[in-house]
């Protein structure tokens, strides 16, 4: 299936425009409703959706993601019907119930239960069906005190509350959403995560899901589709999906870093500077007992025996994860080397990044930070075997980013409260 569109203005503002660049053509004039300063632009073909195919099974839960551009709501839509595909075919077993922007179908001037009714009907719900589920869409939507009011009031997470239990109540055997969580609280996403979860795995709707929080693609998600630029650039497991989503690979490894070109995160007094780092590693691939061994420069303005390195480690998807600081060392005024090794044990497969910090005691002994570079140093965990303990590919959805050390058994120490007793 393919998509085309073509870029540039197409049409005129009335038939007096178009008599008008007729007659301008025709004596070869200048187009008389162009706009002061507005030069011509060439139509030209874009490829929206290019050669796009896959499968979606009845009740597996789908997330599509890609960066801004990439063809994601161009597919929604082609999937929803809202517009057709250049060429190719969408075959669909089943009443769909799409949501592609937040408060689609819904009228300012009506209020809350109104707008209920409007949209339910244009999602194909009968009157009889909204009347027996109209207290259940109030309950969940929990607008209940703003309901007979009009919905210009309404906030934008009120907004998407009132829409998305609208939808969530309608019997479609597809559920389709761009996004729409991102404007809900946290415990409003994570009541809409867990509906969507229980109506897939009990009433056996379809689900596909859009979004650019990755922490909800994987809790939500059992598979997932990449889409770069039109193309499906990755169709499998989430976390593999995140991971190319990500770009964070060996591909874009560097063992000289000039970190003096790079971002710098605001508000750190510059008094110590990061200027450069060696990675020593023959590769950014790890074990779960290897460590990240650097070389890195810095410039300090003035003397210190008290300066610290802090890591502070991220996961592909930009969650952070935890932290961990260097012993105290000490700098000469001017240029200095230090060698750094930042320890990786325990962590799950998968791929990771840190951002690097340096730190000193100003005079009144509290301790400041000098300066902060994001986003850098990308390791990736190969783990087949942590703590001697023989392990398959690690489910990090499951189990998390760390394998904490063994578990005691049969130790009297562990719980000594006990042994009194």
């Amino acid at each position: 299936m393919s998509k085309q569109y073509m870029l540039g203005q197409f049409g005129g503002t009335s038939l007096r425009d178009a008599l008008q660049r007729f007659s301008a053509r025709l004596h070869r004039q200048e187009d008389p409703t162009r706009k002061i300063g507005a030069y011509q632009v060439s139509k030209a073909p874009f490829l929206a959706l290019d050669d796009i195919s896959f499968d979606v099974q009845q009740g597996e839960r789908v997330g599509i993601i890609g960066r801004n551009g990439a063809g994601k709501s161009t597919l929604l839509k082609l999937i929803s019907r809202i517009t057709a595909p250049t060429s190719g075919t969408i075959g669909l077993n089943g009443r769909v119930a799409s949501m592609l922007e937040v408060g689609t179908g819904f009228h300012t001037e009506l209020t809350g239960r109104e707008n209920i009714y409007m949209n339910g009907a244009i999602l194909g719900m009968k009157k009889r069906e909204i009347d027996r589920k109209l207290d259940s869409i109030i309950d969940f939507s929990e607008c209940e005190q703003f309901i007979d009011t009009p919905v210009k009031r309404y906030s934008s997470g009120m907004y998407v509350k009132l829409a998305f239990s609208v939808a969530a109540h309608l019997d479609a055997e597809i559920m389709i959403m761009d996004e729409v969580l991102a404007v809900g609280d946290m415990a409003f996403q994570k009541k809409c995560l867990d509906k969507m979860q229980t109506v897939s795995q009990t009433e056996g709707r379809t689900i596909l899901y859009v979004s650019h929080q990755m922490d909800t693609i994987r809790r939500l998600c059992e598979r997932c589709l990449v889409l770069d630029h039109g193309k499906l650039a990755y169709e499998g497991e989430v976390q593999d999906a995140i991971s190319r989503y990500m770009n964070i690979n060996a591909a874009y490894f560097e063992k000289e870093v000039d970190l003096s070109a790079l971002p710098h995160i605001g508000g750190c007094t510059q008094t110590i500077r990061l200027v450069h780092a060696t990675v020593l590693n023959k590769d950014n691939v790890c074990s779960a007992g290897d460590t990240l061994r650097l070389r890195v420069k810095v410039q300090a303005d003035v003397a210190c025996d008290d300066a610290r390195f802090m890591f502070i480690l991220f996961c592909a998807d930009g969650s952070r994860l935890g932290k961990t600081e260097s012993c105290s060392i000490t700098l000469q005024e001017g240029f200095n080397e230090v060698d750094l090794q930042v320890p990786c044990e325990g962590m799950a497969d998968g791929m990771y990044y840190y951002e690097m910090s340096i730190l000193r005691k100003n005079k009144e002994g509290k301790r400041e930070k000098c300066d902060c570079v994001p986003n850098v140093f990308p390791v990736t965990i190969f783990n087949r075997e942590a703590f001697g303990l023989d392990t398959e590919k690690w489910n990090a959805a499951n189990w998390g980013h760390f394998m904490l050390k063994p578990v005691r058994a049969g130790c009297t120490d562990v719980f000594p409260e006990r042994e009194k007793v």
